[in-house]
Parts: structure tokens; sequence; C-alpha cells
């Protein structure tokens, strides 16, 4: 009767784990996720072989580059709508387009400093 009691769980084992195994084959993906084509060198013989589409990029990196782009978009509204105050322009609308350009971008750097700093908060808080 034990005898018996064992070979039950050893075989309700041996399901278990031949079910398991199967179930791990159904969750790994048929497919694997490559290095993206635009990061890499181009093919010899072409001008721009010796370069890299997109060079990797750090975080600091990334907001300057668009603190600058950010500050360029406020000169040239300032510039534009300074032609207008003055007389030397006539073109409004650019003038208007170029500062809601401008005031778009802004608001949409300070939504991305806000998500940072709340992550930033959220890390903080984490006890170690």
């Amino acid at each position: 009767m034990a005898n018996q009691s064992m070979n039950n769980i050893a075989s309700a084992e041996q399901l278990m784990l031949t079910r398991m195994d199967m179930m791990r084959t159904k969750a790994q993906p048929d497919f694997m996720v490559s290095a993206n084509p635009l990061d890499s060198k181009l093919p010899d013989g072409n001008f721009l072989a010796t370069t890299h589409l997109n060079p990797p990029l750090s975080f600091s990196e990334a907001m300057t580059q668009v603190l600058n782009v950010v500050d360029s978009h406020q000169a040239v509204a300032s510039e534009k709508m300074s032609a207008v105050e003055t007389g030397k322009s006539d073109d409004l609308v650019g003038a208007m387009v170029a500062s809601q350009k401008a005031s778009l971008s802004f608001d949409a750097l300070l939504q991305v400093r806000n998500k940072v700093v709340s992550s930033f908060e959220d890390i903080m808080k984490i006890s170690v």
C-alpha cells in the first residue's frame, strides 16, 4: 500500500514536470530581438561607412540637446516678435506661430522635467 502511494506521488511529480516543460516551451518566444540595424555601421563603399547613423547617447547629452533646441525656439520667437513690434517685419502670423512653437516646446520640456524629478523622488524613497 505504501509502495503504491509512493509510485502515485512519483508519477504525479513526473506528470507535473512534463507539464511544466511543455509550458516553458510555449512561453519562450519564437523570435529573438536583434540589434537595431540603424545603429550599426553602413556597408563598405558607402560615403557614410565610417559613421554610425544613431551613435550612443547619454541622458545628459540628450537633455543638453533638448535644452538647446528649446532655447533656439525661444530665441527665434523673440527675434520675430521684436521684429514685428519694431515694424521691421509684417509677418505677424509667422511670429505668432514661432511663439506658440516655443511655448509648446517649453511646456513639453517642463513635463519631462517633472516626470524625471518625480521618478528621482520615487527612487530616493526606496529603502535598501
